[in-house]
């Protein structure tokens, strides 16, 4: 590596007060959504320009709850069937052009359908298919890879998610100490399991999304306000009079992929508490393994947890990315087989590191090592944002443009920022009220950077890539101008 190079996607850690502030004003103003006659011509787009993915989506309605598979496949006014994605940019069933800031959810830190990975995946189809239910020596490559550039990971099990995961860790986390508490950061996602759907979103709202859950499966899940360390440690200390904690989890850049951004030291207090109190610290890198860094976002933060999970990039994009890495004496509690004699914590899955999975995940971070992709994904989100930041000043808007490295966020509704207080009910239908306004024009307003050209995660977030070019990013700036200068006050 050049010695100028740092190999983190973070080049300057941004203000996370003043993000704070401009969000907080964000809230007090009246919504800026697209113009009426707008967003008229941005929908249009849909029915004279998507012909082909229409009546696609209209069958899937017939056959599919919701008609798509994954959140992320939604869009308003309806998805669009996607057919090629290459690099920097996504195709459409009718062949529109998109530049593409998902990247599959934020995984593919190459770009998409990165040809190195798809060649070496198409050898391996081609020796043994992409399962055996038996071992494969890629899944040594790859936990090789990982314990050897996480130092806080001796070990490491894959497995076929970042919510089977989180749910492993949790089970490890509660035999290692005897202790039953989970305490996470309101509004963080940590998967789909029972105990974890709690303060989705937007923190203080408890069990309000556990729908279809009984409310005993979140008894020992608590929450803390984010980025605020004397709520955890008056958490901590009321557990110690309820049996204990048994481990704190948080998403190492702040809920929800950093949109609650954190102080740069937040993690190591929480490191510090964790140790005081007697808890395990888990941190969910998901999102931020290998895409921060090579040694994920607490190489950058220098912190060392407990217990790491990992998910989506550790595949490349490719199915069954998810895994879980930690200290020898914690991971022991996963040995599979007859190996150990410590009680188990019972986990599998027949698809968990197949042969697919396990290849393209080690191969895509040998590339990323190769070729310095996190930090050159970084320099594009950089671009990215501050490009958004002068549209935001050049057309005097309230939007909030900040990001950790190649994770983007441009705050236009602040939907997920409204405050709901269960503690005064009272308040709760006003609230409710808010967040549905603001979430539609978070719709309207992601659409109209579709008919621009632009895939963005629910029109607030966006993942770049090492195949987003200068000349991508400056393209891509000027579709986004050319939605802001239909905002409603411009």
């Amino acid at each position: 590596m050049d010695k100028n190079q740092t190999g983190f996607a973070i080049s300057e850690y941004h203000n996370v007060k003043e993000i704070t502030r401009k969000l907080d004003l964000l809230l007090v103003q009246p919504i800026r959504p697209v113009k009426r006659s707008a967003m008229v011509e941005y929908l249009n787009y849909f029915d004279e320009k998507c012909t082909e993915s229409k009546p696609i989506i209209e069958r899937a309605m017939q056959y599919i709850p919701g008609g798509v598979q994954h959140n992320l496949a939604f869009n308003y006014p309806f998805p669009l069937v996607f057919t090629k994605a290459e690099g920097a940019f996504l195709f459409d069933k009718d062949g529109n052009r998109y530049i593409d800031f998902i990247q599959a959810g934020g995984p593919t830190v190459l770009g998409s359908n990165y040809p190195y990975v798809k060649d070496k995946v198409k050898v391996l189809l081609d020796e043994c298919g992409p399962s055996t239910g038996l071992f494969h020596e890629y899944e040594l490559k790859i936990a090789e890879f990982i314990c050897n550039h996480f130092p806080s990971v001796d070990l490491f099990r894959m497995l076929g998610s970042g919510t089977e995961a989180v749910m492993a860790a949790i089970r490890v986390a509660r035999l290692a100490t005897g202790k039953k508490k989970i305490v996470k950061v309101g509004g963080a996602y940590h998967g789909w399991s029972d105990q974890m759907v709690y303060a989705l979103r937007i923190p203080g709202t408890g069990g309000f999304e556990a729908h279809g859950i009984p409310r005993s499966c979140r008894t020992h899940t608590q929450e803390v306000w984010p980025n605020s360390i004397s709520s955890l440690e008056w958490k901590l200390k009321l557990n110690r009079f309820r049996g204990g904690t048994a481990a704190v989890i948080l998403e190492p850049v702040g809920p929800e992929s950093g949109t609650r951004p954190v102080d740069y030291d937040y993690n190591q207090k929480v490191r510090e508490l964790c140790d005081k109190y007697g808890a395990l610290l888990i941190l969910d890198e998901v999102v931020s393994a290998f895409r921060i860094g090579l040694s994920g976002a607490q190489g950058y933060f220098k912190v060392t947890p407990d217990l790491t999970v990992f998910g989506k990039v550790m595949a490349g994009g490719y199915a069954g990315a998810g895994g879980l890495g930690g200290r020898k004496e914690l991971m022991q509690y996963l040995a599979a087989g007859l190996q150990g004699t410590k009680k188990k914590a019972m986990v599998g899955g027949t698809m968990a590191a197949n042969p697919l999975s396990s290849a393209a995940g080690y191969y895509t971070l040998m590339e990323i090592e190769r070729t310095n992709a996190c930090e050159k994904a970084g320099m594009a989100g950089d671009r990215l944002t501050k490009g958004l930041q002068n549209l935001i000043k050049k057309y005097n808007l309230p939007f909030v443009a900040y990001n950790q490295g190649s994770i983007c966020h441009l705050e236009t509704s602040g939907t997920m920022f409204v405050k709901v207080n269960f503690y005064k009910p009272w308040t709760i239908p006003a609230a409710l009220k808010e967040i549905k306004i603001r979430k539609h024009m978070m719709e309207e307003i992601g659409a109209a950077y579709m008919a621009e050209g632009l895939v963005t995660v629910a029109g607030s977030r966006m993942y770049t890539s090492m195949a987003d070019t200068d000349e991508i990013i400056d393209d891509a700036i000027n579709r986004f101008e050319k939605v802001f200068r239909n905002i409603e006050g411009v």
